[in-house]
């Protein structure tokens, strides 16, 4: 059968990430008065060593000795091959996994946080101030900063600050400031609290005070750092795909089908990026982006302009969009409940390269659970979406009759999620799908932003 986990030394690291801006077409982003930005726009929000990363079309970037000498704290990350998962499911499907729980903080954000905070400290600046939905990018972030001696803090989405106490906990051990958002320490907070004192929350009002607070800061130290979304943070999270493809290549493996869940579009990209290369220059593969049916930007939402944070303060940027007024329901994947899509991601899917899939909260816990029975792992209600989306093209393998090979990214463990489990085993946990009549009111925010033009890289 093969090896249950296919393992790299430290001496095979990928020691470049993948810059996809190297092969695919990308509409710029715009500034309000509808003309694209420059570098110097977003100079107030992120240090310029970051921003000329944003901005580059290189095809590889080498990755900072600083930076490679933190990954190895856990990477690289172990290739594991789900046999039992297979064996359930009597399926001629071989399934692989890169299993992104291994890190610090538990998911696949530190691939990022890391180099963020580096760069930040490279660039002079003390304090970083960021969002978080689920807790997992504000508990990366934080780890990160504790590396580089760098204060940070944390604006997380109420509900899941409410949900999930925690990962607050998991930012404090590592110095990080949490503070409920929407709160009454930024004007935007302020603004949203007397409107809605009992609003959830979303990632779009975290941002806006995280943002807020990063440019409002009068001693000019202090930036903003974006776990998903932008450029760089897609580019950070390449190591995962790039690792996968060594060791798939070690067990003459290749992938026919790559998932990966999407929120923002960061641990999706990091698994498919290197293979959407591949595809680009004639690779026949299969690539699916799953999110859940409750926020459903890339299935639902039209590729537009529109801002990423409901106050606005971002750029317009191309993308598939639910409205940045778009507030999600309560559900427990809270890393999904982002009402955009990064631009890159947006950009395959719009170009047909990638093809996004949709799952519910029932059936993604469903599917979680049949993982963690019989792999073991218990996984974060991110990953469930992708792993109720790899059962079913399992089955279908199993109809067909063919021998695929299945690869996906277990973006995180669960273990701090076990309160969502508790709900779902005592049947709290319902299902929520976006209505056409919600739909249609999420889409007037940006009915007067321009339109991004149709680009084809291929």
């Amino acid at each position: 059968m093969g090896p249950k986990k296919i393992l790299l030394t430290e001496d095979q690291m990928p020691r470049q990430w993948y810059n996809i801006l190297a092969d695919i077409k990308l509409n710029p982003p715009l500034g309000p008065d509808g003309n694209p930005i420059g570098p110097e726009s977003l100079a107030p929000v992120f240090p310029m060593n970051i921003i000329e990363q944003e901005v580059s079309t290189e095809r590889w970037i080498d990755i900072p000795e600083e930076v490679l000498g933190i990954y190895k704290i856990w990477r690289p990350t172990p290739l594991v091959r789900a046999t039992a998962l297979e064996k359930v499911l009597k399926t001629p499907a071989r399934i692989y996994f890169k299993y992104e729980g291994a890190s610090p903080p538990g998911s696949h954000k530190p691939n990022t946080a890391v180099p963020q905070a580096y760069y930040n400290k490279e660039f002079g600046i003390k304090k970083i101030t960021t969002e978080t939905g689920a807790g997992q990018w504000g508990s990366a972030l934080s780890f990160a900063c504790a590396q580089f001696g760098l204060e940070c803090e944390i604006y997380m989405v109420r509900i899941s600050f409410d949900q999930k106490p925690y990962r607050k906990n998991m930012m404090e051990a590592w110095g990080g400031k949490c503070i409920p958002s929407p709160s009454p320490a930024t004007k935007v907070g302020r603004e949203i609290l007397e409107k809605d004192p009992n609003t959830p929350g979303s990632l779009g009002i975290a941002i806006s005070e995280a943002i807020e607070a990063a440019v409002t800061d009068p001693s000019g130290k202090t930036r903003y750092s974006l776990g998903s979304v932008l450029n760089h943070v897609m580019m950070h999270q390449t190591v995962i795909g790039l690792e996968a493809k060594k060791q798939l290549e070690a067990i003459n493996e290749y992938p026919d089908i790559i998932i990966g869940c999407a929120g923002g579009g960061s641990n999706f990209a990091g698994i498919s990026f290197p293979f959407v290369l591949d595809k680009i220059n004639g690779k026949q593969i299969e690539i699916y982006p799953v999110e859940p049916a409750a926020c459903p930007t890339l299935t639902k939402g039209p590729f537009v302009y529109d801002h990423g944070d409901i106050a606005r303060m971002t750029p317009l940027l191309p993308m598939h969009s639910l409205g940045h007024a778009f507030v999600p329901p309560p559900m427990h994947a809270g890393g999904l409940r982002y009402h955009g899509m990064s631009p890159t991601v947006s950009q395959l899917v719009s170009e047909g390269l990638i093809e996004a899939k949709s799952v519910t909260q029932l059936a993604s816990y469903k599917a979680g659970v049949l993982l963690a029975r019989t792999e073991g792992i218990i996984p974060a209600p991110e990953t469930n979406h992708t792993l109720a989306c790899v059962i079913d093209e399992a089955n279908k393998a199993r109809e067909e009759g063919k021998e695929k090979v299945i690869l996906f990214n277990w973006s995180g463990h669960g273990l701090l999620d076990l309160a969502a489990y508790g709900k779902y085993f005592q049947g709290e946990l319902k299902d929520f799908e976006l209505s056409d009549a919600e739909m249609e009111k999420s889409e007037q925010v940006f009915a007067n932003f321009p339109k991004p033009k149709l680009l084809k890289s291929r």
